[in-house]
């Protein structure tokens, strides 16, 4: 892509109004604009990030759990939360229509997904099912700051499994750490990202989030350094001691983290309210026991950048950068003309074709934070090659211009 066909353009001030690194770096970037706070609408850089972290998602939970996307309305009449006696949770946008109907916008979707699959479920033969979805979400969030870690708009992945038992939600539970561990590696936040335990509420003892440690974070968790799980800090007084390993609290890391990701056993809260069940192998009417598993994209992107990204901008990971390769022409246009030619059949580059100097183009670029950049200069070109920088890297490479298609791969 031409970067003269973006019609968004980076900025040189900091928004004096945005305290996050992330809503800082994103609005100077060009990946996002501030509409009101907690909503900011995506542009084209922001999309095409927010699109490959939803691909890497929807990779996980098709192949990992099995599950099946749908997506869901995000208005739903209250009379679904009046059987779930939800109605009157304070996150919840209430609206109505000319015809005087109450709704709501969806904060979450159980009061959709059970009717919806009660309408398909009846047999124990049609379980285990596992339906998710990747939708917008509306919370009337008190605290709407931090960028786009905290919307009161945002966008979000929710997964609903359905079980005969226990012991098969379980093995399902499992494997959902699993994919959602997956996620994280990907995306180059695995190694900052931890399984945490949380309170189960009325549910069972543990509930369980992914916390990314950055200085950012809203949430305290306690690391425990022998076995590599955490705790919240909600939990922190009645548990006292890892669930896992036992080490005790005074041996635990307090961090500072964001939570990304959260799963947890609804067992037949809902299932039960919409009157949800299954006949097993006699007959018998038997309860749906149920699962939740919901991980935020947008959060997601946040968090990417309040934890890698450095003094200059973002630090972009290859799996979910909006281009591979940044290519700066510097006084020549006709060498990058074929290179970028050359390498766009084969890889997604942006090429900085802009009247700018070389001074704004390479500053923008480190803003920006594509994994390579590549600056094509009379100088360089002398000897026939083109100077190469890893964003994550300190130093540039001279690379001929015959193997820059191999060095990039």
């Amino acid at each position: 892509m031409r970067q003269s066909q973006l019609f968004t353009r980076t900025k040189r001030d900091f928004p004096k109004e945005e305290e996050s690194k992330n809503a800082q770096l994103l609005i100077r970037g060009g990946f996002v604009c501030k509409e009101m706070a907690g909503v900011y609408s995506y542009l084209p850089l922001g999309l095409r990030i927010i699109r490959k972290i939803e691909n890497i998602i929807r990779r996980e939970m098709n192949e990992t759990l099995g599950a099946t996307e749908i997506l869901m309305p995000a208005l739903h009449p209250i009379e679904k939360y009046k059987k779930t006696k939800r109605e009157n949770i304070d996150v919840l946008f209430h609206t109505e229509s000319n015809t005087g109907g109450h709704f709501v916008l969806g904060q979450s979707h159980e009061e959709v997904v059970v009717p919806l699959v009660s309408n398909f479920v009846s047999s124990y033969r049609d379980l285990p099912l596992g339906v998710y979805q990747i939708q917008t979400k509306f919370r009337n969030e008190f605290r709407a700051k931090s960028g786009i870690l905290r919307g009161k708009e945002f966008l979000m992945k929710d997964l609903y499994s359905f079980h005969t038992d226990e012991e098969d939600f379980d093995r399902y539970y499992k494997k959902a750490q699993i994919a959602y561990r997956n996620i994280f590696n990907e995306i180059g936040i695995g190694d900052k990202t931890y399984l945490t335990f949380a309170s189960g509420g009325t549910f069972s003892k543990y509930s369980h989030e992914f916390q990314t440690v950055t200085d950012a974070g809203e949430d305290i968790i306690y690391l425990c350094s022998k076995c590599g799980v955490a705790i919240n800090e909600e939990i922190i007084d009645e548990q006292k001691e890892c669930p896992l390993c036992g080490l005790t609290k005074d041996k635990l890391e307090k961090i500072k983290s964001i939570e990304v990701a959260n799963i947890f056993p609804l067992k037949t809260r809902f299932s039960d309210a919409f009157n949800l069940k299954y006949k097993n192998k006699k007959g018998e009417a038997c309860p749906i026991i149920m699962g939740c598993y919901g991980i935020g994209v947008s959060r997601l992107m946040g968090a990417v950048v309040e934890s890698l990204s450095d003094k200059n901008g973002m630090v972009w990971p290859e799996s979910i950068a909006p281009f591979k390769v940044h290519i700066i022409p510097i006084d020549d246009n006709s060498v990058s003309e074929k290179i970028y030619t050359d390498l766009n059949k084969q890889m997604e580059v942006l090429y900085d074709d802009r009247d700018k100097g070389a001074g704004e183009k390479l500053k923008d670029a480190d803003l920006i934070g594509i994994p390579y950049r590549i600056v094509v200069s009379p100088k360089t070109l002398e000897n026939g090659c083109v100077e190469v920088k890893r964003r994550d890297k300190e130093q540039a490479e001279l690379i001929k211009i015959e193997k820059i298609k191999s060095y990039v791969k």
